[in-house]
């Protein structure tokens, strides 16, 4: 019986480590994920403001039109 408790506290430990790893690893991810959004924020505001100074309308296909390849 001893020897199963032993067993378990054992697993349990590292699952534990495991568990912290995994969420280092995800608040990374998310970190990243935040940058990324920025910076296609801004990449996006600074195609409007190119677009907009040579005159070009953005305009959002609409969702039933058929690419220029049908």
């Amino acid at each position: 019986m001893k020897e199963k408790i032993i067993d378990l506290e054992t697993k349990f430990s590292f699952q534990e480590d495991l568990l912290q790893q995994l969420n280092k690893e995800m608040l990374l991810q998310q970190r990243q994920i935040d940058v990324l959004s920025l910076q296609l924020r801004r990449v996006r505001e600074q195609l409007s403001e190119l677009l907009a100074e040579d005159g070009v309308q953005h305009a959002e296909p609409a969702a039933d039109e058929k690419p220029p390849h049908y």
